[in-house]
């Protein structure tokens, strides 16, 4: 396919995923202090599958982790998997500097913020997955927290995978955990999987680099941050990925499921033809019902 049809498509596919109007949470709890440490809870809306209860999707949005994107441009998405039958818990977290652009800036703008805070970003992931079983028991009793799929979009899924990975951390990391996260499983759709050749590949402008604090810090953060270095995990672990993705091309998700073949897991890898970046959390495309569809299998 010729490279101006597919940015063109690529395009019209970034349109329709930001064409949706926010859909407003049944409820929202903090997990923190900080106005950016809250979770936004979806009822289910179908009837649940087997089991009685809902399974809990935990959603980590995407936006390079830069502070113009929170999760309100992730909400129809969560509402789409409400609709479906999960109980929904969306995540938000402290991003890039609030004054690197405004919420509403172009997306030039939005793209020239900074990505992420150290360690902050890391921090408020982490408190965020701890502290959802008790907050769902409060607010959200259809949910069974016994049954969590984690899923995350683009830098979302590089943070929904590295929250699977916490048992793996090194010694000393201050989000290690003892054990595995309790988790059915990750759904994670086109991820910032591989620091390394997501760096290489210049993947949102530089973000990777900007996460981890510059250049100064790269190297010393990398083995902290960098999902691919964080195996195995010992949870299933899905990776949904457009093929003409232009934003997080389709070689990271693959540089990572390599990672973990060498590590001795084994990750599924949904490839999408003629998918890009936006699709798989657009409820107007086709791509957004196979998320949800692999976010069943391992859920029930």
């Amino acid at each position: 396919m010729p490279d101006d049809v597919v940015a063109a498509r690529a395009t019209a596919e970034e349109e329709s995923a930001f064409s949706h109007p926010p859909v407003d949470p049944d409820a929202t709890a903090p997990y923190g202090g900080h106005p950016d440490q809250v979770i936004d809870f979806y009822a289910p809306k179908a009837e649940a599958g087997p089991g009685g209860a809902a399974p809990l999707v935990v959603v980590l949005h995407g936006g390079a982790w830069r502070a113009p994107y929170d999760r309100r441009h992730v909400s129809p998405f969560a509402d789409f998997l409400a609709r479906r039958g999960f109980a929904v818990a969306s995540v938000e977290y402290r991003r890039g500097p609030a004054d690197a652009a405004p919420a509403d800036a172009a997306p030039a703008v939005a793209a020239s913020a900074v990505a992420g805070r150290w360690p902050d970003t890391f921090d408020d992931v982490a408190a965020a997955l701890d502290a959802v079983p008790a907050l769902v028991a409060k607010v959200l009793p259809q949910a069974d927290a016994r049954r969590v799929v984690l899923t995350g979009h683009s830098a979302g899924g590089h943070l929904a995978l590295w929250a699977a990975a916490r048992h793996v951390l090194p010694a000393g990391a201050p989000w290690r955990a003892d054990g595995p996260v309790p988790l059915r499983g990750v759904v994670a759709l086109a991820p910032i999987a591989d620091f390394e050749v997501a760096e290489k590949l210049d993947v949102c402008g530089g973000a990777v680099r900007q996460l981890l604090g510059g250049e100064q810090h790269f190297e010393e953060r990398l083995s902290y941050a960098d999902p691919a270095l964080l195996l195995p995990t010992g949870i299933a672990t899905t990776l949904v990925q457009g093929r003409t993705d232009l934003v997080v091309p389709q070689a990271v998700a693959e540089a990572y499921a390599d990672a973990a073949a060498k590590a001795g897991e084994v990750v599924g890898l949904t490839l999408l033809e003629d998918v890009g970046h936006f699709p798989l959390i657009d409820p107007a495309a086709d791509a957004c019902a196979v998320v949800a569809e692999e976010i069943a299998q391992l859920a029930w």
